[in-house]
């Protein structure tokens, strides 16, 4: 393995899991945002089962990637949860109750109103709380000896508490999008009448943190505005798949819509990774600093190159099984 840089393969694994997590879990707590706003109880259990066959095995990338991170570069662990122990626990809360509600909702008929309270609450929190940890980690923390020297709301500043709306915008419009793929009839009109207020929303956002985020950390502006370089593609293919979701609302197309704004998270996160690029824990410690010994390295790496190919074919399973449009009255029960 000595021809292998095993820090690499291991920064690929995990940002492979970290993306496919925020798209697959990202659409069903965007269905979380946008479920107070449904038109009724009917759209609302439309949204439910549209997502309640797939939403557990769409959390199997949250637990891969923070094995995998604890595992292959534990230097993050001893950084980032000192630094985010309130935003983390904030994500699980609402992860639990979101699941919780799932199970729950269908149940109980007199207190029903309290599971859609908390389907909805714990998919806002999750995501607003994913979304701040991200605005955390461009700004970096304080760390000295390998250790955060910082606060516990350290991390809670007012660039981390807009990408945390950010966030939960841009999976709303996820969320949006695959309500236009999964319905008909009046459910999928208001989706696709929702859909461009929300794009209008996330495109806001993204330019205001586009604008913000050189000024709250240096390397960032460096490797934006040092010279003109490739990574400006990155924005620019983020907007072209905004302006396909524009146009495929505008042709009510089923599929387009959700692909595109797919492609809106996946050319953002590569530019974020570009952006920081080999940094890993702020404010200067790279992949290499962070990483575990090489034999811990190997000996993880061949129980995931097991497991990754088995998550993806009963993922790929699953969805196939339950492909097609959910109706009012069919579904989860």
């Amino acid at each position: 393995m000595d021809m292998f840089d095993l820090t690499l393969i291991w920064a690929f694994i995990i940002g492979f899991g970290i993306i496919m997590y925020v798209l697959m879990d990202g659409f069903d707590l965007g269905l979380g945002i946008i479920y107070p706003f449904a038109p009724d109880e009917d759209a609302r259990d439309v949204m439910m089962n549209s997502v309640a066959p797939i939403w557990d095995g769409n959390e199997t990338w949250l637990v891969l990637s923070g094995a995998g991170l604890l595992g292959a570069f534990p230097l993050v662990y001893t950084v980032f949860l000192p630094a985010l122990y309130i935003g983390v626990f904030l994500m699980l809360a609402g992860l639990i109750f979101r699941g919780v509600a799932f199970e729950l909702r269908f149940k109980s008929r007199r207190n029903r109103h309290w599971w859609n309270r908390a389907f909805s609450w714990g998919s806002a929190i999750a995501a607003f709380a994913q979304g701040a940890v991200v605005g955390a980690y461009i700004q970096g923390f304080p760390v000295e000896n390998f250790a955060y020297v910082g606060g516990a709301f350290d991390w809670l500043t007012p660039f981390s508490v807009l990408t945390g709306l950010g966030l939960m915008a841009g999976y709303a419009l996820l969320g949006a999008t695959w309500l236009i793929l999964k319905s008909e009839g009046y459910v999928q009109d208001w989706a696709y009448k929702i859909t461009p207020l929300l794009l209008a929303l996330v495109l806001f956002v993204f330019a205001v943190i586009s604008l913000w985020t050189p000024f709250v950390n240096p390397l960032v502006w460096e490797r934006w505005f040092g010279n003109i370089q490739l990574i400006w593609i990155f924005p620019f293919l983020a907007l072209t798949c905004a302006f396909t979701v524009f146009r495929s609302v505008q042709k009510r197309r089923d599929l387009a819509p959700f692909l595109a704004t797919i492609g809106i998270y996946v050319f953002t996160y590569l530019g974020l990774i570009v952006s920081k690029w080999p940094v890993v824990v702020p404010p200067n410690y790279t992949l290499w600093d962070a990483a575990s010994a090489p034999e811990s390295q190997l000996f993880l790496l061949v129980g995931v190159a097991i497991v990754i190919p088995i998550i993806l074919t009963y993922t790929a399973w699953t969805y196939w099984v339950f492909r097609g449009k959910v109706r009012v009255g069919e579904g989860y029960h």
